[in-house]
């Protein structure tokens, strides 16, 4: 499919309507091949307004996007949110049945990046019922894909963390409810991200979203007012780029209009001719930061006035653990969800367990590094919660690479995935904790892995990223058809946000993934001997040169066959 004919497609007929369409086509038991006939090809487009992406290898099934504002589910939510993972996302016989994956069977559901729940193996038929189920507690898929505004990010610990200004969950609510269904935004130029947060540890990521609001300061006749100070044009994907300050303060009850009138600027600025360059950080690059700024302002109804104070003080992306809550004698618990896969009876008994040692305001919080938090919980409770089943697999104090595994969905499900990653990346986490005996002061290891370049899980801003290549192996120089075709991926290293953000350097490329493993295994042996006091793996990785990480990572290939960064 040409990049043209996407927007053509949405241009034929409004992205929204297709959330009707899909009701007629579950009621009169439509296949793929007879929707396809009645509404063209372009309609698979369209369904992605509605959160549904069609199976990359697996014809006539759907992968169904739940957004979740902030992270935030109530208990009620998330135990349905489960219990629809175990009823309608499940594999039939000739893909394996409960038998399809090898690590997590059947019924599972995967906690995303952008605080989404993605089910997988969802039919036609089945759509208005879950969407029904969903309805009664509150749920939507609703441009949980598409070219439209997504799911608005925030820090899972909002209204809970001693770092956090002010709870910017009621903005966050305002400003989803604003663009959902909202026809005149929900046909934009491409994906629209935006992330809000009061927190000072910027856990929403604010410096790779098109839209990144943190706390701020400002005083006015005398008085000290909260508000947000604005980042616009950050992204990863090919182009990665850090956002831009504009120079604005927003107060929380103009934030709404403040996004209105950035996305305005992107519908009738952006360039809808060439979907490779359409992302709004190519528009705000384009045009200049003061420039995209003018353009804001002047399609807002609200005078913003300049920066005041900023109050974001670093990065911290990790809620695991066991943590005191800003309310006497209550505590939140980060559970760790390797890749972000877990069981939908398994979240379910998360959520009733929420349930049984809460309180009223009890909540299900999913984090952007696809863990999910329980909230409200009385300190004398917290040892019966994590003494439930659901908690065995998912414990609050994981080893550092289980702690910081980010995983995409890969080929398993996804059009686009080269390599498998979720399986993968459970399995390596695990055997590096095992293999692997990190300094006692390092706790978690960021490591992600996307199936593509298209930075699903984020490698850009890890400790290790990886993305997926196919890599030729066993290299014969004289006859190319004995060169074996396997799984690999390119390799990177360094990458933060916070005060020191910096993309990471893609160190080596179509890296075999059978040297991958021994090849860390070196590079945590050297980093372990050549640290200094207190530095971080990603800061050692920016200190030595890169040719110098390479070579160590080489001398894994006297015990790997195919060796490191011999890849075509």
């Amino acid at each position: 499919m040409s990049r043209n004919t996407v927007e053509e497609y949405k241009q034929e007929k409004h992205p929204l309507d297709v959330i009707e369409d899909l009701k007629e086509y579950a009621a009169e038991g439509l296949s793929f091949e007879e929707i396809e006939e009645r509404a063209g090809g372009g309609e698979w487009e369209r369904l992605k307004w509605a959160g549904m992406y069609t199976h990359g290898r697996q014809e006539g099934y759907f992968m169904m996007r739940t957004k979740a504002p902030g992270g935030y589910l109530t208990p009620e939510q998330a135990e349905v949110i489960g219990e629809v993972a175990d009823e309608y996302a499940t594999a039939p016989e000739e893909h394996g049945g409960e038998n399809q994956n090898e690590i997590w069977g059947d019924a599972f559901l995967d906690i995303t990046t952008r605080q989404d729940i993605q089910k997988h193996w969802i039919e036609v038929e089945d759509v208005p019922e879950i969407w029904s189920t969903y309805d009664e507690v509150g749920l939507s898929t609703i441009q949980g894909c598409g070219d439209s505004a997504r799911n608005v990010l925030g820090c899972p610990a909002a209204g809970l963390d001693g770092h956090e200004h002010f709870n910017a969950q009621p903005v966050i609510d305002a400003v989803s409810e604003f663009f959902t269904e909202n026809r005149e935004y929900a046909n934009l130029p491409r994906k629209f991200k935006m992330t809000i947060t009061g927190c000072s540890h910027d856990c929403a990521q604010s410096q790779i979203n098109d839209v990144g609001l943190t706390p701020a300061r400002k005083e006015f006749d005398g008085e000290q007012y909260y508000g947000f100070h604005a980042k616009v044009g950050g992204g990863l994907s090919d182009g990665p780029r850090m956002a831009s300050d504009l120079d604005v303060f927003i107060r929380p009850e103009d934030t709404v209009e403040f996004c209105r009138a950035v996305a305005q600027t992107f519908k009738e600025v952006g360039d809808r001719h060439n979907r490779g360059v359409c992302r709004m950080r190519y528009l705000v690059q384009q045009m200049g930061v003061e420039n995209f700024e003018e353009a804001v302002r002047s399609r807002s109804s609200v005078d913003f006035p300049t920066r005041g104070t900023d109050l974001t003080e670093g990065y911290a992306g990790d809620h695991v653990g066991v943590h005191d809550q800003k309310q006497d004698g209550l505590k939140y618990v980060g559970f760790n969800v390797v890749a972000g896969r877990i069981g939908g009876t398994e979240f379910a008994e998360a959520a009733r367990a929420a349930k049984k040692y809460g309180t009223e305001d009890t909540s299900v919080r999913l984090a952007t590094d696809q863990n999910f938090l329980i909230t409200h919980i009385p300190e004398e409770n917290v040892e019966d919660l994590l003494a439930e089943d659901f908690a065995a697999d998912y414990q609050p104090d994981p080893g550092p690479f289980s702690r910081g595994a980010v995983g995409c969905t890969g080929s398993e499900f996804c059009n686009y995935g080269i390599i498998e990653t979720k399986d993968r990346v459970k399995r390596w986490a695990r055997e590096l904790d095992e293999r692997i005996d990190t300094p006692d002061d390092l706790d978690v290891v960021r490591m992600h892995m996307s199936g593509c370049s298209a930075s699903c899980a984020q490698p850009q801003i890890a400790d290790i990223g990886f993305r997926g290549e196919t890599v030729k192996a066993n290299i014969d120089d004289d006859d190319d058809e004995n060169d074996d075709i396997v799984e690999g991926m390119d390799f990177g290293l360094g990458g933060a946000l916070g005060a020191d953000n910096e993309f990471l350097d893609w160190v080596e490329t179509a890296v075999p993934a059978d040297s991958v493993i021994p090849a860390l295994e070196e590079l945590f042996d050297a980093y372990a001997e050549e640290k200094t006091d207190g530095e971080r793996f990603y800061e050692w990785c920016r200190r030595v040169d890169n040719s110098r990480l390479r070579s160590v990572m080489q001398q894994a290939d006297a015990n790997v066959s195919g060796g490191v960064a011999h890849g075509d």
